[in-house]
Order: structure tokens, then sequence, then C-alpha cells
């Protein structure tokens, strides 16, 4: 099935308080009928860094707010081992509903289909806009597909300085949650913090 994509819903004037009081209304996509809410991004608007993941989980569901389960944990604990502050820089995510299926009384995430990733790009595009980071640390390969197309590979670029199609720096790394679930967790987060680490030192 087609998405209509969300860009007949997203403002083009007006800043991050307008983005945010448009977005529950977004039909881009069949995600919202499912999701709680939509899951928005926070952090001040004019961040030096922009850090971008794939899509909120059970508990950002839940909370409608980003990065707040496991991988939220986290990525607070890395992001303050790197020296980067919380509340300095901007976070979202790639898709704004939650997708899941249904085991018993859990909801399991689900991975995006290239169509949603494509269909809620436009809200991306315009955070990017208003935000206007310097650098851009794109975790996940749902984020990569977004900001860097399909054929980017985040296993072979991570912890590289990229380019955006706009020019912008960028870092790629994977997503926290791929290091909650780790066998080799040490050595994993350790990495993590490296690629954060590289992003710090871009913006010099």
């Amino acid at each position: 099935m087609g998405s209509p994509g969300a860009e007949e819903w997203v403002p083009h004037d007006g800043g991050m308080r307008k983005v945010r009081a448009l977005l529950p209304d977004c039909r881009g996509c069949e995600l919202w009928e499912d999701a709680d809410q939509v899951v928005p991004g926070e952090g001040p608007v004019r961040s030096r860094m922009m850090l971008v993941g794939e899509t909120p989980g059970d508990h950002e569901d839940k909370e409608g707010h980003v990065f707040v389960g496991p991988a939220g944990h986290l990525l607070d604990k890395a992001l303050a081992e790197a020296g980067i502050d919380r509340a300095q820089v901007y976070l979202t995510n790639a898709v704004k509903h939650f997708r899941f299926e249904r085991q018993g009384k859990r909801r399991i995430h689900k991975t995006p289909s290239a169509g949603q990733i494509t269909a809620c790009r436009p809200w991306l595009v315009r955070e990017l806009e208003i935000v206007k980071p310097e650098l851009v640390v794109v975790m996940g390969s749902v984020a990569a597909k977004a900001l860097l197309g399909s054929a980017f590979r985040v296993t072979q670029e991570r912890g590289k300085r990229v380019e955006l199609p706009d020019g912008r720096p960028a870092v790629a790394t994977v997503h926290p949650s791929a290091v909650v679930r780790s066998d080799e967790f040490r050595r994993d987060f350790g990495r993590f913090v490296d690629d954060l680490r590289v992003a710090i030192g871009l913006l010099g």
C-alpha cells in the first residue's frame, strides 16, 4: 500500500513549536493508527549537534518523549562518557511513530519499512532546516537510509566523517539498542563512545 507521505502536513514556516503542534495530525503513513502517540524530537533548537535515531520504542510511545527506554539510558551513559551534555544536543528519530507487532501482551519493536522511512522524511528535513546543526550523528540503519540513502552501510562507514547530501558533516554509528542487545557489551559500548568522540572532535 502506498503512503501519501508527510509533506502535506509539514509546515514550511514557523519554528519547532509549529512542527510539534502539527506532528500529531500527520497521516503520511499508516503507523499513526496503532501507535499511542507521535514522538517529536527534543532539545535546544540551536544545537550544534543533532542525533538521529530510528523510531520510538515502547517506552517512548507511552511517554511521548525520545530516548527514555533502555536504549535511551545507554545513550545517556555513552554521551556522558564522550563528554557530551544531552541537554545541549537535539535528539530525534527518522520515523516518528512506534512500529511494532504484538506478542501476547508485549509490543515488540519492528523495523520501519522503506516506504515508512520515506513517508516520514519531510519531518526530519524540516527539523534539520530549523535546528541547522553543524554536525549530525546518524544512529542505525533506518536513520542512515533516511539521511544517507539506501546504499549506505553503517557497518562499513561507522566512526568516519561522511557528508549528508546538503554537504553537512555527519558521523554514522550503530543504534544504542544494538549495544543494549550485544553479547560483547563492553567492547561495543566502547566503540559506540569512540564514535561519539569522533563527532565531538569534528565539531572542534
